[in-house]
């Protein structure tokens, strides 16, 4: 995808519109600019066709070393690879040397069945509340939420038709309680499009506004723990692993493409761990 003649705006968006040709998400379209536009200043007064890895490592050993996450190192070795590699063509580099830091391995906090309820009982109205309810109910990211039309709520056969990651559709279960909500919630705010709606008639809620209800609501709620909506998500499937469901089934309801990533809600479904007697118990205080 060599471009002559263009100058470093025209790669970007040359590399944005070659994201979206591949399905990428707009969070990660953003977060792969926002790498490249960074590469950019630190490279400056250089175009970014004179770049070499060395820049790059460069380039990164400087953004860690202003403390920056090991998150943020990750991501701009996947995108400036990415760019360098597919829109200048530089195959012929050693991409290996590029630090990529391992992602740190661990389980999520589980909402327990009482605090999902604690937080649906504290939303600050009932938009909030519906939304909340979508993302546990059926399992759904936040966006793919803030995206719900009314005609994928198929209330015939009992099913949200959810337009997932990568674009990839998938049915999951509507729950009779979330119906008769959803239906609530559209007869009183009446959107135009979207289930739901901001401040802009015909145009999705802002992720972030769900963000800060949520924080509000666990924080009214007395909720401790580390919790996000995508808790919710975590929530709905450990409680279904719990309640006996089949992990094909629970990786069939949240899109999941391999069954590994399914497999970690094992470990955090409480159902195994309860029938585990600590060595502890078994001692005798009555021996000497």
């Amino acid at each position: 995808m060599l471009l002559d003649g263009t100058n470093d705006t025209d790669l970007t968006r040359a590399f944005a519109d070659l994201l979206r040709l591949r399905s990428c998400g707009e969070r990660t379209i953003t977060s792969y600019l926002y790498a490249v536009k960074g590469f950019t200043h630190f490279l400056e007064p250089r175009p970014l066709r004179e770049a070499t890895v060395d820049d790059i490592i460069a380039y990164q050993v400087q953004i860690s070393a202003r403390g920056r996450s090991d998150s943020t190192v990750r991501v701009a070795t996947y995108a400036l690879r990415g760019f360098f590699r597919d829109v200048l063509e530089r195959r012929d580099w050693d991409y290996a040397r590029l630090p990529r830091p391992r992602r740190a391995k661990r389980l999520p906090e589980i909402l327990s069945p009482e605090e999902v309820q604690f937080i649906l009982d504290a939303a600050t109205s009932l938009k909030y509340r519906v939304i909340f309810m979508t993302c546990y109910g059926a399992g759904l990211r936040t966006s793919e939420v803030v995206h719900l039309e009314p005609r994928q709520i198929d209330s015939h056969r009992m099913v949200i038709r959810v337009h997932g990651k990568g674009r990839k559709d998938r049915p999951v279960v509507l729950s009779k309680r979330l119906l008769l909500e959803l239906r609530e919630c559209w007869k009183r705010y009446r959107p135009r499009r979207y289930l739901f709606e901001g401040k802009h008639p015909g145009r999705p809620i802002d992720p972030t506004s769900i963000q800060r209800a949520f924080r509000a609501a666990c924080t009214k709620a007395g909720i401790a723990k580390r919790a996000t909506p995508y808790s919710l998500r975590h929530a709905f499937a450990t409680h279904l692993v719990e309640a006996g469901a089949n992990l094909r089934v629970v990786q069939t309801l949240l899109g999941h493409q391999s069954l590994s990533t399914t497999a970690v809600y094992t470990h955090l479904a409480q159902t195994w761990l309860a029938q585990v007697t600590s060595p502890l118990d078994r001692l005798d205080p009555a021996a000497k």
